[in-house]
């Protein structure tokens, strides 16, 4: 905790040196010499770990991407990630002083070396990628690691300005997944009381709603559908949330304007001037980052750590290696992991902004920051709308559209062909349950209007739907992730 202080003091030309010298001493030290996959890659490229000096000399090391994680006819292909030192790669590949100076402490420590390099480098807890589109990849932390999921969970309370006696709700599904966890150890690192429910899978919302009214915490911690579908049944409960002073949203990109109609719910229930913050993160990361308190929910981009990690912003077809604030595709390097490891990892992230540096307009802190305009570029899907034309759509703008409109509590959109049959034209269903007292006719123009003008698609049909009815078909209590948009075309 000490040296995010220390980090957020930095110029952009100290972070530059910074991370110059940690990149060259991780790949090194740590990443040559003990990971298969990587020493490979080098070998295979005729790269020299010697020479990679600085950022610009990223740009030796090719790409990696989702798809080399994975393996059909290799299962255990996300070991080859792991750090994996032995006494003849050490004795290979470290300096005599460090080996000299590793010896003189395990001595006096008592322990033997093996010891040692165990704690730092053997896996003992894991983490997977949702699998929303590939089988679950496997994400291994050491001991060395989780204390660095300490130290980045704490970083994010610190940036919320939760301390001494606020409580922290955390709603995020209890599974092997990054948002839980680096959570749950956050609040650990910065010393504040929490509870971790589960969300509505473990405790039911009526369980949460419980918990909730009776801890008072001051802060709550979630996946934006489930923090409004609990948010909104209080609401109807009429109960008082007056303590409620910041809420922290993950697993999904906000708008200002959700977070404003969000803000707009919690106020008629006495917690006036709430902050709602947006998070960002990866499995493959093992991190996630945050934005700080700002005014009228704007977004103040995402506070990075350079002392754990390098991004880059590349053209998404061309992999070139684009200027500070301008658009691109999210490459990930770690400087700082154990376990798994990433260097130049593709995430499929676009940040429309890119990456900015310099004193926050906000917080004052001086550490680099991400854009908050983030998109999947994989939701881009041909979707036939006439045998003959396909319209290019992106379902990110489906969300935002509907996530905005404020006459509407909760909806789901279905992609299907008509009469089911898999040579017809595509047809768009949104399902809706407006807020009490819309006029249905009015509201389904102005989704209509909206989503075309947005995305060029008009829906098929716009059918209204109890919230009972919404909250299975979303699976909002029982699944870990909203079925926010279901494509159910048959496959040919």
């Amino acid at each position: 905790m000490k040296s995010w202080k220390g980090i957020t003091s930095l110029t952009h030309s100290q972070i530059k040196d910074l991370q110059n010298q940690r990149l060259h001493s991780f790949i090194n030290t740590h990443v040559y010499p003990f990971s298969p996959f990587y020493r490979k890659l080098f070998d295979d490229n005729k790269i020299d770990p010697g020479q990679v000096r600085t950022r610009e000399d990223l740009k030796r090391i090719p790409f990696i991407c989702k798809s080399d994680l994975i393996s059909h006819d290799n299962p255990q292909k996300f070991k080859d990630f792991i750090l994996q030192p032995d006494k003849e790669k050490i004795s290979r590949y470290w300096p005599k002083l460090r080996l000299l100076s590793l010896a003189l402490k395990s001595m006096v420590k008592g322990r033997r070396l093996e010891e040692d390099l165990a704690q730092e480098y053997r896996p003992v807890f894991m983490t997977f990628t949702t699998g929303t589109t590939n089988a679950p990849v496997p994400f291994m932390y050491s001991r060395y690691d989780l204390d660095n999921l300490h130290v980045s969970g704490g970083r994010m309370v610190e940036l919320f300005d939760i301390k001494g006696d606020d409580r922290i709700m955390n709603l995020f599904p209890f599974a092997p997944h990054l948002a839980f966890w680096q959570t749950f150890f956050g609040a650990i690192e910065a010393d504040v009381f929490s509870l971790s429910t589960g969300g509505g899978k473990v405790m039911g919302t009526e369980g949460n709603l419980t918990a909730l009214l009776r801890i008072k915490p001051s802060a709550i911690l979630g996946v934006p559908s489930y923090i409004y579908h609990l948010v909104r049944f209080a609401q109807e409960k009429e109960h008082d949330l007056s303590f409620i002073k910041k809420i922290v949203l993950g697993a999904a990109r906000v708008t200002c304007a959700y977070k404003q109609k969000l803000s707009d719910m919690l106020s008629t229930q006495g917690a006036k001037n709430v902050k709602i913050f947006g998070t960002y993160g990866f499995t493959e990361a093992r991190t996630a980052w945050a934005e700080c308190p700002t005014e009228n929910h704007e977004s103040s981009g995402y506070h990075l750590y350079p002392d754990k990690e390098i991004f880059e912003i590349i053209d998404p077809v061309t992999g070139e290696v684009k200027d500070d604030q301008e658009d691109g595709e999210i490459v990930y390097s770690s400087l700082d992991s154990r376990a798994s490891v990433m260097l130049r990892y593709r995430t499929g992230d676009f940040a429309k902004g890119g990456i900015t540096h310099g004193p926050c307009p906000y917080c004052g802190h001086q550490t680099l920051r991400l854009s908050s305009n983030i998109t999947r570029l994989s939701d881009n899907k041909d979707m036939n709308l006439s045998k003959v034309k396909g319209t290019l759509v992106n379902f990110s703008h489906f969300a935002e559209v509907l996530n905005d409109v404020p006459q509407i509590n909760e909806w789901q959109l279905e992609i299907r062909k008509h009469k089911n049959d898999p040579y017809e034209v595509d047809e768009l269903v949104v399902y809706v349950t407006p807020r009490a007292g819309a006029n249905q006719s009015t509201l389904s123009q102005e989704i209509k209007d909206k989503l075309t003008g947005a995305t060029e698609v008009s829906p098929n049909e716009i059918k209204f739907i109890p919230l009972e009815e919404m909250v299975k078909r979303l699976e909002l209590e029982t699944a870990n992730k909203e079925k926010r948009i279901l494509d159910i075309r048959p496959k040919v």
